[in-house]
């Protein structure tokens, strides 16, 4: 512990390079801890120098305890350190490409400056080892066990320079085993991005979803018109291809930590994002069943499914009674929200009632598909029999969303006492005969 003391003393008062000083944080700042010391007997001189070891030694337990598991915003890494971190890339890039646990400890022995400040690794040397997929590095790091780290370890919630924490890194990757490790050590999934370099906001389930979105399968094969019904149907083929496996594994991972799952889902409904509503949706479907704080008073578990189909319809209703207060101006940006909330209906309707299936139909399937696994063609088909199994049927018949709603309700309040669709409006003209088919 002294040796860590020699290395880390003045990061006691030090600023943290963005011109913050950090002993003038709040008193509850987890980075610099509250300490009081308990009276104690002295003596004399011996007994004077002994009790002030004592109570360093404590005060650097106590710091590197708060500023390892506790979450810390902003970065707190002095920009000196950030640049030796930098300088020591070389070296520890190969090191990490291996992850090879013998080498990075004995790296870090021998020289820490730029890995490690103020008690714990920097964010910059953890967030290298989620870019590169060092499983073996990263528990190590996150351990702290090793005595070649003398007390240091990583810490899951702490920002980094550029805004955000080791989980949206994980989720970037999409790797699975990174994110599992990272939430048995604590990582939370409810911390949001924040700084000038980065969009605001963001959970590490929005970068898990919106990137799974950009995945080429669903760019070059969904068609250009969302308020086409072909799109929801394409939608949901594309989306339960081999190739999504992945992505799908990812969301469904951060989803089920993820605080107010539904009313995120609902976010991207009311911003027209259909294809990360399907994503979604599809992946997270489990805890979306069991409710959301949407749920209105009285309802203990409400399903999320009826509370988003009740929403849904709720602002089709209002969109269409502006749509006929509105004589000029808006109307066809109207009927267009308007058209787009009928499919965003459509799609939890359809993963509502297909959505159990679909998901065990995936999860059967390899991630990439080859010669000797299943092919696009048979996953389509696949994808469109279950479909058709319950009601969604490619073949070109109209199909009453109207009537489809109406079954859903009916089976929710049914099945479901607690179901807020006991309320839903029942004026449901604007609702238009549909097609769903290929």
């Amino acid at each position: 512990m002294e040796i860590m003391h020699k290395a880390t003393e003045s990061a006691y008062d030090e600023d943290n390079g963005k011109g913050k000083d950090v002993s003038s944080m709040e008193e509850n700042d987890p980075w610099n801890p509250s300490y009081r010391c308990a009276p104690r007997p002295c003596k004399d001189l011996t007994d004077n120098v002994k009790l002030m070891k004592e109570v360093l030694q404590e005060k650097h337990v106590l710091f590197a305890v708060s500023r390892a598991t506790q979450t810390i915003v902003p970065d707190r890494t002095p920009q000196s350190m950030n640049d030796a971190f930098v300088n020591k890339l070389p070296r520890l890039v190969p090191i990490l490409e291996k992850d090879s646990v013998r080498l990075f400890l004995n790296l870090f022995k021998h020289d820490s400056v730029g890995l490690a400040w103020g008690f714990v690794m920097t964010p910059p040397t953890f967030n290298q080892m989620i870019v590169q997929n060092a499983l073996r590095c990263a528990k190590v790091a996150l351990e702290g066990k090793a005595p070649e780290l003398n007390g240091h370890r990583a810490n899951p919630n702490y920002m980094n320079s550029r805004g955000y924490f080791p989980l949206h890194q994980a989720a970037e990757m999409f790797s699975a085993d990174m994110i599992k490790l990272l939430f048995h050590y604590g990582a939370s999934a409810n911390l949001r991005t924040s700084g000038p370099e980065v969009i605001e906001g963001l959970l590490p389930l929005h970068v898990a979803v919106e990137n799974a979105c950009r995945h080429k399968f669903l760019e070059e094969n969904l068609l250009p018109d969302k308020e086409n019904t072909d799109y929801v149907y394409r939608l949901i083929q594309l989306v339960c291809l081999p190739e999504m496996k992945i992505f799908l594994d990812t969301v469904r991972l951060i989803a089920e930590r993820t605080d107010d799952l539904v009313v995120e889902v609902w976010k991207y409904i009311k911003d027209g994002k259909l294809a990360e509503t399907a994503v979604l949706l599809l992946a997270a479907q489990k805890k979306i069943r069991m409710g959301s704080c949407l749920k209105p008073d009285g309802y203990s578990k409400a399903d999320g499914f009826a509370i988003l189909s009740n929403l849904c319809t709720e602002d089709a209703v209002a969109i269409d009674l502006e749509i006929t207060q509105n004589r000029v101006g808006k109307k066809q940006q109207l009927k267009a929200e308007k058209n787009l909330k009928h499919m965003a209906l459509m799609l939890v309707i359809a993963i509502s009632e297909a959505g159990e299936a679909l998901d065990s139909y995936i999860r059967a399937h390899p991630e990439v598909p080859n010669a000797m696994q299943v092919a696009h063609v048979e996953v389509l088909k696949g994808v469109s029999s279950i479909l058709k199994n319950h009601g969604f049927c490619p073949t070109g018949e109209c199909i009453n969303i109207e009537n489809l709603y109406f079954f859903y309700a009916d089976h929710m309040i049914n099945n479901h006492p607690g179901c807020p669709m006991k309320s839903c409006p029942t004026n449901m003209g604007m609702l238009q005969l549909i097609r769903i088919c290929p």
